[in-house]
């Protein structure tokens, strides 16, 4: 007997020990969203407290409960126009595309980017994967849509969340009614919109400014956004989802070509962890209640009109950035001095998925080698291909600096190939800010390319854990 409850009592210890370590290694998460869905008090600084909004939009965040867990979150965003728009979109080259990107992709091709009049998105859950019935759950979240806008076919359908999950349909569309009788153009709408597309986002993302045109120099034009993203994010158009509103008079067959220009510097130019989603969506809509004269393609309007929507974009794209999942730093990638463009976005691309120079980046260390080496392999051949020489990176040519944000001199790394010596404790105070730009020059030609980033941290790893309960 003695020896029986020796033996239960050592399982009892064994036992006691495994919960212990159990709660022991539930790791803490110091940069994930609260828990209460509060704003963390480091990025309360990127939300708006006030916008100018475009004339003719009103939006709406409505909570449905996409996820079971969900009863406080808003996770119906709906977007109306007052009147037609002209509207284009880009969408996720990734060969699994969910149905919602489908659905869109068509609905615009079949109205030739005109009569586009709603957005309808929901978060928590992707639409992805989902095979014939997925496409028709995005069909009946438009449909519904449309009847409550008095239209057909007239609404782009987004979706956000978990791969591979139906959609909770009837209660998605029950709530549509709700959503449209919830709309209005105040700046507590765009939040509420805002926030209903957040996933594993820390806070809403969304910007407004205004701006004028060479032919209507008196009118004030109005331009609003509103994006969301923190993991999955490598854009390849452009999970990570985007809306732009504008009551400009932007012709249907200009809007494609500026869109694409602006995404291709913005969005198409930030990774998180260089993954590319199954949903990846940035539509563009523009209503031209604000009058004016139409923009067409190959006029000063639409050149500034271009370089109003690409600034705009860039700015919208670094939220996402900046909310990275468990990041620490926001890090632009300047590759300059190169022989092309496309070999400098090939090479700041790379530079900014490198997990080793993102952890390094984490730790404060100034493993500047690791930069050099993402540098090197950027551009050579694939196994099994015959080597390339790659004659567009010369070592003897390459320079490596990192430039502070605070306004003090760049510290330089690398020059011509030969290292520096290093001030460590300078380079540990430019890792000590949150913001940081690496440049790479490459010494073989004008043209350059910049890359948003950030770092990998423990809570990474904590997130994406555990990311589907």
């Amino acid at each position: 007997m003695a020896g029986l409850n020796r033996c239960l009592l050592g399982q009892l210890r064994q036992s006691n020990a495994q919960l212990a370590r159990r709660v022991t290694l539930t790791p803490s998460r110091a940069y994930s969203a609260p828990a209460n869905g509060s704003i963390p008090a480091a990025k309360k600084k990127y939300v708006p407290t006030q916008g100018t909004y475009p004339i003719g939009f009103n939006v709406s965040g409505t909570i449905v409960g996409v996820k079971p867990s969900n009863k406080t979150k808003p996770d119906l965003a709906l977007l109306t126009s007052d009147a037609p728009c002209a509207a284009a979109a880009v969408f996720t080259k990734n060969k699994f595309q969910a149905a919602p990107v489908v659905f869109s992709r068509n609905l615009l091709q079949k109205k030739s980017n005109q009569g586009i009049q709603g957005v309808i998105i929901n978060s928590g859950c992707a639409n992805a994967v989902t095979g014939k019935g997925g496409l028709e759950d995005a069909a009946k979240m438009a449909e519904e849509a449309d009847k409550c806008i008095g239209q057909t076919d007239s609404t782009i359908v987004m979706s956000t969340g978990v791969i591979g999950q139906r959609l909770p349909i009837d209660k998605i569309i029950g709530k549509v009614p709700a959503a449209h009788d919830a709309l209005g153009g105040t700046h507590e709408h765009w939040m509420q919109l805002a926030r209903a597309i957040c996933t594993t986002d820390t806070f809403p993302k969304l910007m407004s400014r205004t701006f004028t045109l060479p032919s209507s120099p008196g009118v004030e034009y109005r331009i609003a956004g509103t994006t969301k993203g923190a993991g999955m994010i490598h854009p390849n158009m452009a999970t990570l989802l985007g809306v732009i509103a504008t009551d400009a008079p932007i012709s249907s067959a200009a809007l494609p070509s500026v869109l694409k220009h602006a995404v291709n510097r913005s969005f198409n130019s930030i990774t998180i962890d260089g993954d590319t989603s199954t949903n990846d969506t940035v539509a563009l809509l523009a209503n031209g209640l604000a009058g004016g004269k139409e923009v067409l393609e190959g006029t000063p309007d639409y050149d500034a009109f271009r370089a109003v929507l690409t600034e705009f974009a860039a700015k919208l794209a670094q939220l996402v950035v900046r909310d990275g999942e468990g990041a620490t730093k926001f890090v632009t990638i300047r590759v300059t001095e190169s022989a092309s463009e496309e070999v400098a976005r090939r090479i700041a691309s790379t530079i900014a998925r490198s997990p080793l120079v993102k952890t390094a980046l984490y730790g404060k260390d100034a493993n500047w080698g690791r930069i050099l080496c993402a540098t090197g392999y950027s551009l050579i051949s694939e196994p099994g291909q015959p080597i390339n020489d790659v004659p567009e990176i010369s070592p003897e040519k390459t320079n490596v600096s990192f430039i502070p944000t605070d306004g003090t001199a760049e510290l330089k790394l690398l020059v011509n190939g030969e290292p520096e010596k290093v001030d460590e404790a300078r380079a540990a105070e430019i890792l000590e800010l949150e913001d940081l730009e690496i440049l790479v020059r490459l010494g073989m030609g004008d043209k350059q390319a910049t890359y948003w980033t950030c770092d990998y941290s423990h809570e990474y790893i904590t997130i994406n854990g555990d990311y589907r309960t």
